[in-house]
């Protein structure tokens, strides 16, 4: 199971009919169309204020890092300074 925030991406990998508009679409996309088809991959919606990936891969609000931060089981380390 793939869960994936672009719903373009998601309903073009469950509809076999392509376009001419969508010829410049990469070979990742035809592979991942043909594991969706063969049902050996599943791809999932995700709201992009779900997607707890963004904490490793986008600069976020202090607010939203802590949300994800939490949501991944993580817990906030203090570091102490050492004293002299």
């Amino acid at each position: 199971m793939i869960y994936c925030d672009n719903q373009s991406f998601v309903k073009l990998s469950k509809n076999s009919v392509f376009h001419d508009k969508l010829r410049h679409i990469k070979i990742k996309y035809h592979y991942i169309h043909e594991m969706v088809h063969k049902r050996e991959v599943i791809l999932n919606l995700i709201l992009t204020d779900k997607q707890k990936i963004d904490i490793l891969t986008k600069a976020l609000s202090r607010k939203k890092f802590r949300y994800f931060r939490d949501k991944l089981g993580l817990a906030e380390v203090t570091i102490l300074s050492p004293k002299i």
